[in-house]
């Protein structure tokens, strides 16, 4: 039986890109303690060296995930994304037709998983949060839910500048477009006539890249991931195979 491995992005001596696909944990969880299967460890056996996580990716999203190869690297990496030095790319498929461009400047209160210790943070305690969206396709579909004869969506490129748990996902949701196949934030009806009628039980967004410098030469990076098959055969089908997926 071969090994399970993930597609390299990038890879030099200090850190590693991977594509993360979707349903795959970046590390253990009390969460889903009967997972067995994490990015993490794929990547160590992979390339025979320690990994260090700098960020994370929801079990449902895929694309670019970024490991430091030493705890240096680590600790000049994770400042980089807390200081928002690092710039993200995501690509969505949402619910509705979303606004040409915006802005959402809308606080989000801390999650903490139910065996993680808050510190003096309460749970309550709502963190600035900030995300930058643009529409890059729209479509409406003769598929009735609801009350409406027909059903419209949209692909949307999304850019978060802070990195608040479940960002994404809940400023969509603040919007009334959530992202397909949110089972969480999402509408479970949309949910489903995607995965009827498309193949399609994953959620529908994906890190479609991470710009940095790097955290020792300076150097521009620019780690490009494409979409999963599953995902790009959902926008394919919807008519957006022409539709750029970054910003």
């Amino acid at each position: 039986m071969s090994r399970e491995t993930l597609p390299e992005l990038y890879r030099d001596d200090a850190l590693i890109a991977v594509h993360k696909p979707s349903g795959l944990l970046v590390h253990r969880s009390m969460i889903d303690r009967h997972e067995t299967r994490f990015a993490m460890q794929i990547v160590r056996d992979q390339i025979g060296r320690r990994v260090y996580p700098v960020h994370r990716l929801d079990k449902g999203t895929s694309g670019t995930l970024m490991f430091a190869l030493d705890p240096d690297t680590a600790k000049l990496l994770t400042a980089a994304f807390e200081t928002r030095a690092i710039e993200k790319d995501y690509l969505a498929v949402v619910r509705g037709w979303l606004p040409e461009a915006g802005t959402v400047d809308h606080p989000l209160t801390r999650l903490v998983d139910a065996y993680e210790f808050a510190g003096e943070a309460s749970a309550t305690d709502a963190q600035d949060a900030v995300t930058d969206y643009r529409r890059l396709a729209t479509i409406e579909l003769p598929v009735a839910i609801d009350r409406y004869p027909t059903s419209r969506y949209s692909l949307a490129a999304l850019a978060p500048l802070t990195g608040r748990r479940h960002q994404l996902r809940r400023h969509l949701k603040h919007l009334s477009h959530p992202i397909i196949g949110d089972a969480t934030y999402g509408k479970g009806r949309h949910n489903r006539m995607f995965a009827e009628r498309f193949g399609v039980g994953r959620m529908l967004l994906a890190c479609t890249g991470l710009r940095l410098a790097h955290p020792h030469t300076g150097a521009a990076l620019d780690l490009a991931c494409p979409l999963a098959a599953d995902m790009q055969g959902v926008i394919d089908a919807l008519g957006w195979a022409n539709a750029p997926h970054r910003r």
